[in-house]
């Protein structure tokens, strides 16, 4: 996944070109607003850079699961209304994709101009990779900039199929995701280590089998950690756990010790008899919970214990939280660690990527989102990158295709 396997915008001179822009436009809508701007103001560098030097920028997106079919509350219309407003500039909404509709609107272009075609999930061959919607949208424009890592993952006519039909280039945000990516795992200064939290160790199997060939010290926390814990022969009483994965556990606590991984485990908890905000809480070592009590966070020996190995390491890669955050008390280990590492960031002793699921939402609510080196707000992209997967959308970008599109 090396920078110089894929073409940049710095190869790009875009003045009047058509450039076709995959982004990812599926923020979050509730009550007809958007309730989180994030992946619309992360575009905004690359369409303002393309729209600037002059080229002519035809974003399209897929948002939420229409299934093939029009949904009008699925329309992109509002969201490409915030994206005008993010950017500063007057966006035209072209109420289809192909046809006849959006290729009139592009040969009505100037110079500069940007349009946000409608959903392409309104159509079946999006989701389905169909070469003819694939060469239909390609036919719309001069060349493809992919700024939708987190819709990599996808093999769909937007994001892998029309990358066969032109030159195709990274945008800034994929560039910088993927730089990020590649200094954390590929590339990582050492000692490296992860942080990777979650209820169950099944969603995470392949994660965890991916990072114990790749970094020295892998902290288990959350919920999963119960199962690891009770694989190990704690009594965890009523903490959520997973029966049938504690055979997996075993072979993953010895496959760690076979590659000198250090698995970190918790070594105390923070447990409740009842699972809501502010219940009573008591602290134990981790062989001690007893019967009726579930523990819902790691505890203050354990957070102790990650920040002395976060001290020795360069690399950071974190996923998932280290309790129940939503949930004061059960909050404070995913905050205590997760200020620790922003402050080892901030000074210049260890680079942090985070990314996927809950990890979001819990460094934003422990107040270190930005203090991070990189937070990918990718989720499903993220963590099968996490797992070792192929990413079709970043694999066709890839040298290889730059013999058939010599610019």
């Amino acid at each position: 996944m090396s920078g110089d396997s894929w073409r940049t915008l710095d190869g790009l001179d875009p003045r009047g070109k058509k450039v076709l822009l995959r982004a990812d436009l599926n923020v979050p809508v509730r009550d007809g607003k958007i309730s989180d701007l994030t992946r619309i103001e992360r575009l905004v560098p690359t369409i303002r850079e393309l729209s600037d030097k002059g080229g002519r920028v035809i974003v399209v997106s897929h948002f939420d699961r229409p299934k093939g079919k029009v949904v009008p509350e699925m329309s992109l219309e509002p969201v490409a209304k915030a994206l005008g407003d993010q950017i500063g500039h007057a966006v035209t909404f072209v109420p289809d994709c192909l046809g006849d509709t959006a290729r009139s609107a592009v040969d009505a272009m100037k110079d500069g101009d940007v349009v946000v075609l409608e959903n392409t999930r309104f159509y079946p061959g999006e989701e389905k990779n169909d070469p003819e919607m694939a060469k239909a949208l390609a036919s719309l424009a001069d060349v493809y900039v992919n700024d939708a890592f987190s819709a990599a993952h996808r093999a769909h006519a937007s994001t892998e199929g029309v990358a066969r039909h032109l030159p195709s280039f990274a945008g800034r945000l994929m560039e910088i995701e993927l730089k990020a990516l590649d200094a954390a795992l590929e590339n990582p200064d050492r000692p490296v280590g992860a942080i990777v939290g979650g209820a169950k160790v099944s969603t995470k199997l392949e994660l965890l089998e991916n990072l114990l060939e790749k970094v020295d010290m892998l902290a288990v926390g959350g919920a999963m950690a119960n199962t690891f814990l009770a694989a190990k022969g704690y009594d965890v009483g009523t903490s959520l756990k997973e029966e049938e994965m504690l055979d997996t556990a075993r072979t993953i606590m010895k496959k760690a010790e076979e590659k000198g991984c250090d698995l970190v485990l918790p070594v105390d908890v923070v447990m409740s008899e009842e699972f809501m905000a502010g219940a009573p809480t008591r602290t134990v070592s981790a062989d001690s919970i007893p019967s009726g009590w579930m523990a819902l966070d790691a505890g203050p020996e354990t957070v102790a214990l990650l920040t002395r190995k976060l001290a020795g390491l360069k690399t950071l890669v974190w996923n998932g939280p280290l309790g129940v955050f939503e949930l004061p008390p059960f909050d404070t280990a995913t905050n205590e660690v997760a200020r620790e590492a922003a402050r080892l960031t901030q000074a210049g002793k260890l680079r942090t990527v985070a990314g996927g699921g809950d990890t979001v939402s819990a460094l934003r609510h422990a107040g270190v989102l930005h203090d991070m080196s990189y937070v990918s707000s990718a989720g499903g992209a993220f963590l099968e990158w996490l797992e070792g997967k192929v990413l079709p959308g970043v694999t066709v970008l890839k040298e290889t295709l730059k013999d058939a599109f010599p610019l």
